[in-house]
């Protein structure tokens, strides 16, 4: 099924005068197959703005549309099987195994047994779960955040156009709510489903979110944008303090190696002559040469004082001491990496690990300085 896009026009939700309002007048798009993270502190509306999606919260006035279609005006239980719902609590039936967890959705909607074990099977293979291993066992059986790798696997089986996550990752350890986090990236690259995602964590929001609505006290919507034009234009003092001084940081965390310039840097193979190699140093003006082996893989650093006589480079004496960042590493682990080195500059490889470029901390700082070009986000 394809994904869908979800909006809100001019949403309020009134739990009577002595409560006062939810959420007030919320107007965003999310396109097909984005991630929309809705983030704020505790009571500024962001989990009633996601129930308003699959109706188990209603809203006093305004429209939620998928697709173009009215809620409202969708018969219910067709709603809810078009939309799949992963909460902190995970939710799992404790009387069912894991297989049986995963296909509950796709039973309902009647689908024959063989298609819904290759869905169960694939999904949790998807997921990171060895299905020989977990499809048997029931959710006791289960660690904190396998339990929510099969919750995710649930929301996902019947392909839905739609997902809502409600704090999904906030009941396990950071470590495994990191993996989680990755995962489920790496999932969403691969099915493409629209998702609207709740957390408090901005950390959290500008990882997982391709769109950020950051809500505030009163069930406001404060500034809805991408991440990166979030953090570098915060629409109020509110979003700015929300997002925190370390806004700067939290942008490098945005981007990847791949997307800054790298330089090229001086470069020799083994087996060529110390005449050559001690030629391109003379012409990069640079007192190092990086060595690379004959399938472009780095082996470290020579001397360009060194490069003295008639014979060829090999790759004895070498100097390793800059650090190897890839093309995915992300700016800040590359920052953090010059760090605690002694050279700075990191030698870049590509997914095979054939050298790429070098990344300098003048480049680091150039990226750090530069503020994105804002992009447009439609809020109706």
């Amino acid at each position: 099924m394809n994904p869908a896009t979800v909006e809100f026009r001019h949403v309020s939700k009134q739990y009577g005068a002595q409560q006062g309002a939810a959420v007030v007048d919320l107007s965003l798009r999310v396109p097909a197959g984005d991630i929309c993270v809705l983030v704020g502190p505790s009571g500024c509306g962001k989990t009633t703005s996601l129930k308003m999606v699959n109706r188990l919260v209603e809203p006093s006035s305004g429209q939620v549309l998928i697709d173009d279609r009215d809620v409202m005006q969708i018969d219910l239980t067709e709603l809810r099987r078009g939309i799949g719902y992963v909460i902190q609590q995970i939710g799992l039936f404790p009387h069912q195994t894991i297989a049986e967890n995963v296909g509950t959705v796709p039973r309902l909607l009647g689908w024959p047994k063989a298609r819904i074990q290759r869905r169960t099977e694939e999904l949790l293979d998807l997921v990171g779960l060895d299905p020989a291993l977990v499809r048997n066992r029931y959710p006791a059986q289960l660690s904190g955040g396998e339990r929510q790798r099969v919750g995710v696997a649930r929301a996902m089986a019947a392909e839905p156009p739609v997902m809502l996550m409600d704090e999904p990752f906030g009941a396990v350890d950071p470590i495994v709510r990191e993996r989680l986090q990755n995962e489920f990236l790496r999932l969403h690259r691969t099915q493409g489903t629209t998702v609207l995602f709740v957390t408090h964590d901005i950390d959290e929001a500008i990882k997982m979110g391709s769109r950020v609505a950051v809500m505030q006290q009163g069930g406001h919507l404060a500034q809805y944008a991408p991440p990166t034009e979030l953090l570098a234009h915060p629409a109020s003092d509110f979003v700015s303090r929300f997002v925190g001084t370390d806004r700067g940081l939290k942008r490098l965390s945005l981007l990847r190696v791949a997307d800054v310039r790298l330089e090229s840097g001086v470069v020799a193979r083994v087996g060529e002559s110390l005449q050559s190699a001690r030629r391109h140093a003379l012409e990069g003006e640079t007192s190092w040469v990086l060595l690379l082996d004959r399938s472009d893989a780095p082996l470290g650093w020579v001397k360009a004082s060194e490069l003295v006589g008639d014979g060829t480079l090999s790759a004895e004496s070498l100097d390793a001491s800059s650090p190897l960042v890839h093309l995915e590493t992300t700016l800040r682990d590359a920052l953090a990496m010059l760090l605690t080195s002694a050279v700075q500059t990191a030698v870049v490889v590509d997914e095979h690990g054939h050298f790429s470029g070098m990344l300098t901390f003048d480049e680091l700082g150039h990226a750090f300085r530069t503020d994105p070009e804002p992009e447009a986000v439609a809020v109706l």
